[in-house]
Formats: structure tokens, C-alpha cells, sequence
């Protein structure tokens, strides 16, 4: 993966998951314990995958926070030549998919797939199983530290800052970042294939998904600006940063940034 993304600012403002700040909170600090990361492999060509895609959207109602969970749904390429082309898919999700597949020890890859923390969660629509997974996770300590940095004070594009600091129990690792930009209260009234004729609904959909960055002597700090796509509402976007262990897939630790306003928001 290209290096030169090392120094990288998003311009973003997030929907966030319950119990986010409605007002200005424009910098985010992970906390001491490990937060969960869940990552939803979908299609829109798919007719199983909608039942995904609204528990996804529904995990806010289960009561979890930024600082417990963060769910972003990745959406798959390789149905777009059965029927359907999908407008959010792409083929580094894909390979993504593929990576986690493998250090779970599957042959294959499917849609729907979700990963928690990079493992495998075959029983994801069982609300008790998701909860004891997500508790056994939060109360881990953290093995890295992640702040992020957001300015909204212009209405085309907004610097991101992001430090990732692994934490001394991580000695010796060498983990990878990376962020994540996703939009949620999005509409496809899909025309052909599989789900023809049906109006499906998606959050935390990931526009744009940017690393891996290494870190220096246990440690990376950057920031960019990257201009807005006039397709996107700002309103509904958000950022995740996360720290993973590549060799192992294990999350060292993640956080999301809440929806925040400049000066004059």
C-alpha cells in the first residue's frame, strides 16, 4: 500500500453512534479499554444481506457507545457482474475481506460476513452473543492509544489530525493504522438482480478507507485535507481510526469521532 498516505487529513463530520455529543466535541481520545470494532461485508446484489444491513443499522439501539463499539459496513465487488452493480463497492474491501478470512482460518469468503475485532462472528444476529463478545473486549485494557482532531470550520473541506501510540504492553509489535471514512442514511432502489424492485437502506458505509500507515518507534502522527464529494452529506459521515496487528488481525484498538461544527456551526 502506498506510504505517501502517511500524513493524512480527512474532511469529515460524523452521525456517530448513541449517546454521541449533539453539540461541537471536535477532538476524540480512545479510552483505557479495548473497543470493539465490527466490520460488515454486504452487497447490495445479494438478497440475504439486507437482514445485515438493518441489525448494523439498528446497533445503536442496542444502548452500545463510541467508546464500546464501531460497526462500518464494507460493501463487496464481487456481485457487481451477477445482476447488479453496486455504487459502494470496491475491490480493496474485497481483498480486506479475504485477509480476515484467512487469519480465521476459512477457505471462503460470503456475503453477509461479519468480523469482530478481525474474527469471525458467524452468530451475529444473536443480540446476547454480540453483547458477551463486545463485554469480553471492553474489558481488555488497550494496547494502543488513538486522538483524533477535527476542524469543520469550512463547509468544503475540514483537517483531520490522528496519533496512533501503542501502549508499552505492545513492545515489539509492528501494527499497522488505519481510518475510515463512512456514510450512513443512504437510499438504493435497486433495479436488477437479486434484490430488483427493493428500496434497501445502509449506515456506516465506507466511502473511503485509507492506510495501512506504519509506525515509527511505536508511534505515527499526520494530518491532510481531503475536499468533500458534492454526493455526500456531510451530516451523515464519520471517521474511524483503528490499530491492527497484521500478522495476527488482532485490534489493538479503535475509536470514531463524533459529529462536531466549527466555530460559526
Amino acid at each position: 500500500m502506498d506510504k505517501a498516505w502517511i500524513g493524512l487529513t480527512l474532511v469529515v463530520a460524523t452521525c456517530g453512534l448513541a449517546n454521541f455529543p449533539a453539540a461541537a466535541q471536535c477532538v476524540k481520545q480512545s479510552p483505557a479499554h479495548a473497543v470493539a470494532l465490527i466490520e460488515l461485508y454486504t452487497s447490495e446484489g445479494c438478497s440475504s444481506c439486507p437482514p445485515a444491513d438493518r441489525w448494523l443499522s439498528h446497533i445503536e439501539r442496542d444502548g452500545y457507545n463510541v467508546d464500546e463499539l464501531i460497526p462500518l459496513s464494507l460493501h463487496v465487488d464481487y456481485w457487481d457482474q451477477l445482476g447488479w452493480k453496486d455504487r459502494f463497492a470496491s475491490a480493496r474491501f474485497t481483498e480486506r475481506q479475504r485477509v480476515l478470512a484467512n487469519l480465521s482460518r476459512s477457505r471462503v469468503v460470503y456475503t453477509p460476513e461479519v468480523f469482530l475485532n478481525s474474527r469471525e462472528l458467524r452468530n451475529w444476529d444473536s443480540a446476547a452473543e454480540v453483547r458477551q463478545a463486545v463485554k469480553k473486549i471492553n474489558a481488555m485494557p488497550a494496547m494502543a492509544d488513538i486522538r483524533l482532531e477535527l476542524d469543520l470550520a469550512s463547509p468544503s473541506q475540514v483537517p483531520i489530525k490522528a496519533r496512533f501510540t501503542l501502549k508499552s504492553g505492545a513492545a515489539g509489535r509492528q501494527p499497522q493504522a488505519y481510518v475510515a471514512l463512512y456514510e450512513s442514511k443512504l437510499i438504493t432502489d435497486v433495479k436488477a438482480g437479486e434484490n430488483r424492485n427493493v428500496s434497501l437502506h445502509h449506515d456506516y458505509v465506507v466511502r473511503e478507507w485509507l492506510g495501512p500507515i506504519e509506525l515509527t518507534g511505536g508511534a505515527a502522527e499526520y494530518g491532510k485535507k481531503l475536499a468533500l464529494d458534492r454526493a455526500w452529506n456531510p451530516k451523515n459521515l464519520g471517521v474511524v481510526a483503528f490499530i491492527q496487528d497484521p500478522g495476527s488481525g488482532e485490534v489493538l484498538q479503535a475509536t470514531a469521532l463524533p459529529f462536531c461544527r466549527g466555530p460559526n456551526g
